[in-house]
């Protein structure tokens, strides 16, 4: 019968940290499994083999994780062990030692969900990858970049995250947009058999607040449209991409930039949302046009001038357009003297509460973002003649310009 052993190897160098290792005996053979895992030799028990609280009260948090990270361990190797002892009449030392460090290589929470994001960017789920990024990045920050193993995810850990977050304010929703990415790769985890399900997202929050209402009124868009921006092109430009998400109604700038000239044809655009996949078929208009207008050197293959140098990493290129765009936005905020920051997001939320304010009804245009998910405004978009939907916008465009 296979057995582990818990040892230290104290440095050589006085004063030095040593290192914990683990020493897997079967069939009177040794092998040794070392860690990453350091302590002072004061802080070994060599009776006990095993790690004691140190004086030092700095110490403690570290010698506590430790301690949890030795026995998560000890734990993985005593299943592997016993999956050996149930389905193999015999197996080797190294086969306990393989599956190990195998085990440690593939199924660490950071390099689990790298793979994933990788699959998702080649099956050209960029969108979804990026918010799966976001999320391992908040996490990271909170572990000091120690990675973890999938099935030391726990509901104490998953609490203290949610601590981690708040206490940093942030916002409710962001938060819970951080554990329901979580949750889903824990999930995947959990269908791909690599841990048991053990709810550890259970006492956090994971829905969704209503946000506060970010829609401007038609009086507020008309100033921000005479603004004169002449001392600046990069402030002007904002002005213009915030204008042009109003007029097509309150496209998102990821599908605004990524749009091809192609993509206008016969008086007409046409593109898919990136969020959702639905096709949209929008009137173009002489005040889209205009915006189009003022800028005619664009030498690329985009409808609009947000990507003008795109390179081989196009999405990067759009994160930071998009930070540049909603950084002077919030210049052409503080100009019109609104409270709330001017996002290209407000574009989308005042197309929808304008268009209710003029009487569309609400099948056309389901009041604003007042839906409690995005999907029912899509499921009305979705059932109404795109020539009504045109009318409704071009009753608003109207309205904008005093006619």
């Amino acid at each position: 019968m296979a057995s582990i052993r818990v040892k230290f190897r104290p440095s050589a160098i006085a004063g030095k940290m040593g290192c914990i290792y683990y020493q897997v005996i079967h069939e009177r053979k040794v092998r040794q499994l070392t860690t990453d895992y350091r302590i002072y030799s004061h802080e070994w028990d060599e009776h006990k083999s095993g790690i004691r609280l140190p004086d030092c009260v700095d110490r403690i948090p570290a010698i506590i994780d430790i301690r949890k990270n030795i026995s998560d361990d000890v734990k993985r190797l005593g299943g592997i062990i016993r999956r050996y002892e149930e389905t193999c009449h015999m197996f080797a030392v190294d086969e306990i030692v393989d599956e190990y460090n195998r085990q440690i290589n593939e199924y660490r929470l950071f390099s689990y969900m790298q793979q994933l994001i990788s699959r998702m960017n080649e099956h050209g789920r960029s969108r979804t990858a990026e918010t799966y990024r976001s999320a391992l990045n908040s996490f990271r920050q909170f572990r000091g970049e120690r990675d973890m193993m999938l099935d030391s995810i726990s509901s104490e850990l998953i609490e203290a995250y949610e601590v981690y977050l708040k206490k940093r304010g942030i916002v409710s929703n962001t938060i819970s947009f951080y554990m329901r990415i979580l949750r889903a790769v824990y999930n995947r985890a959990v269908d791909d058999g690599i841990v048991v399900q053990t709810n550890p997202f259970r006492r956090v929050y994971t829905g969704i607040d209503k946000t506060v209402k970010r829609a401007l009124p038609l009086s507020v868009i008309r100033k921000i449209k005479d603004l004169d921006l002449s001392f600046s092109k990069a402030v002007d430009h904002a002005r213009d991409m915030f204008l042009m998400s109003f007029y097509t109604r309150g496209m998102s700038l990821i599908d605004m930039t990524f749009l091809r000239k192609t993509d206008l044809n016969g008086g007409y655009l046409v593109y898919r949302r990136r969020k959702t996949g639905q096709a949209l078929k929008i009137a173009w208009t002489y005040e889209m046009q205009s915006i189009l207008d003022k800028y005619p050197e664009n030498p690329t293959q985009y409808l609009l001038p947000i990507l003008m140098n795109p390179s081989a990493k196009e999405f990067f290129a759009y994160r930071n357009a998009s930070y540049n765009i909603n950084r002077n936005l919030k210049k052409v905020g503080e100009l019109v003297g609104i409270s709330v920051p001017l996002t290209m997001y407000v574009a989308r939320h005042s197309w929808a509460s304008v268009a209710r304010s003029k009487g569309v009804p609400v099948s056309v245009i389901s009041e604003g973002m007042g839906h409690d998910s995005e999907a029912t405004t899509q499921i009305y978009l979705a059932s109404i003649e795109s020539s009504s939907i045109d009318r409704a916008n071009r009753l608003i465009i109207n309205s904008l310009f005093g006619q």
